[in-house]
C-alpha cells in the first residue's frame, strides 16, 4: 500500500501568481495616500495579513490613520484586487505546478491549500484546479497570520494527517517558519538566500522532479 502524506500548498507565489495583483492594488492605494510603494517594499508583505500589510505601508509613509480610514482602505484595496482577478484563468498557474498536483493525485496523496488569502476558493475555481484539493484552509478559517502555523495545522487536521507526515510548499519566509514550527517538511519555492530556513529549496516547480516527490511520499 502506498504511504499517504499530506501535501499543503500556499497559494500566492506558489500555485498562482496573484502576488502581482496584490502589489498593484497596494501600490494604487499607497499612491492615493501619498506613499511611494516599490516592489522592494512589497517583499515585506509576503505571507502577511492584509491588516498588517496596511500598517506596514502606513509606517513606510510615517502616516497615522484612524481605524475608520484603515477599514475603508482595506475594503478599497480588496475591491481593486478582485477587479484584477476577474479575468484570471489557468494561464496564471505557475510553471511546473500542474504536473506535481496531477502526480500527487495519481499516487492517491492528500492535497490541501493553506493560504492567508480570503479569495482562495474563487481563484482555484477560475484556474480550474479546485477539484484537485481535498481540503482548503484560507484566510476565512484562521485568525493567526504566519509564522503562526495555524493555517497548516488546520489543513493537516482536515486531511487527517500528522504534522510529521505533512509537507508544505511556501514562497515566504513567514510561511517556511510556520511549517518548521509545526514540525512539517518545509519546501521553499523561490530565492535560496531568502528561504534558507526551508528544508528543501527550488527556484520553481519546474526544478522538482518525480524522484524527489517519490522520496517525500516514501
Amino acid at each position: 500500500m502506498t504511504n499517504k502524506k499530506a501535501f499543503i500548498f500556499d497559494l500566492d507565489g506558489v500555485i498562482v501568481d496573484t502576488a502581482k495583483y496584490h502589489f498593484l492594488a497596494w501600490q494604487k492605494l499607497a499612491q492615493e495616500i501619498g506613499i511611494e510603494f516599490t516592489p522592494e517594499h512589497n517583499e515585506q508583505l509576503k505571507g502577511v495579513s492584509r491588516v498588517r500589510s496596511l500598517d506596514i505601508i502606513l509606517e513606510l509613509g510615517g502616516i497615522q490613520a484612524s481605524q475608520e480610514d484603515k477599514n475603508k482602505w482595506l475594503i478599497q484595496k480588496n475591491e481593486d484586487y478582485l477587479s484584477y482577478l476577474v479575468d484570471i484563468d489557468e494561464s496564471e498557474i505557475l510553471p511546473g505546478v500542474l504536473p506535481v498536483l496531477h502526480y500527487l493525485k495519481d499516487k492517491n496523496q492528500l492535497i490541501a491549500l493553506g493560504s492567508a488569502s480570503k479569495n482562495a476558493k474563487p481563484i482555484l475555481e477560475k484556474t480550474g484546479i479546485l477539484s484537485l484539493f481535498d481540503a482548503i484552509v484560507d484566510g476565512n478559517d484562521v485568525s493567526n497570520a504566519k509564522p503562526d502555523p495555524e493555517v497548516f495545522l488546520q489543513a493537516a487536521k482536515k486531511l487527517g494527517a500528522t504534522n510529521e507526515n505533512s509537507i508544505v510548499f511556501e514562497d515566504s519566509v513567514a510561511g517556511i517558519q510556520a511549517a518548521n514550527i509545526a514540525n512539517m517538511t518545509s519546501i521553499g519555492i523561490g530565492d535560496a538566500s531568502t528561504l534558507h530556513e526551508a528544508k528543501y529549496i527550488f527556484k520553481d516547480f519546474t526544478f522538482i522532479d518525480v524522484s524527489f516527490i517519490e522520496s517525500l511520499i516514501n
